[in-house]
């Protein structure tokens, strides 16, 4: 599986962003995509979760600013994020779970995770 962010950058407190994730060689055994982020010097957090049958999970920190998306058509993952805060820079990952963790999604941590992207940086100040 190889996983490809973009849509980061920078914008003000109070903006919104869309980062995407396309994503190659998807087997659908994988029950969760997630999206992850990690500020320098913190550990690695795990926002968003959505399962194969669509079921969205969300972290406290995100939920009500931030959705998570997929289109299976276009082989996308996306997270829409409004309401932006200086808390919210971080550099940002989409992860594809491990085949079989069906607790990938409610539980969010790396270790359920075993395929990752690059990264793509947010900035809000």
């Amino acid at each position: 599986v190889q996983l490809v962010e973009s849509g980061g950058g920078s914008v003000e407190i109070g903006g919104s962003l869309r980062l995407s994730c396309t994503y190659f060689g998807y087997s659908s055994s994988r029950h969760c995509m997630g999206w992850f982020r990690q500020a320098p010097g913190k550990a690695r957090e795990g926002i968003a979760g959505i399962r194969r049958d669509g079921d969205e999970y969300y972290a406290d920190s995100v939920e009500g600013r931030f959705t998570i998306s997929k289109d299976n058509d276009k082989n996308s993952l996306y997270l829409e994020m409004t309401s932006l805060k200086p808390d919210d820079t971080a550099m940002y990952f989409c992860a594809a779970g491990t085949p079989g963790a069906l607790i990938a999604c409610t539980r969010r941590q790396e270790i359920d995770f075993d395929y990752w992207g690059q990264g793509t940086q947010v900035t809000v100040s």
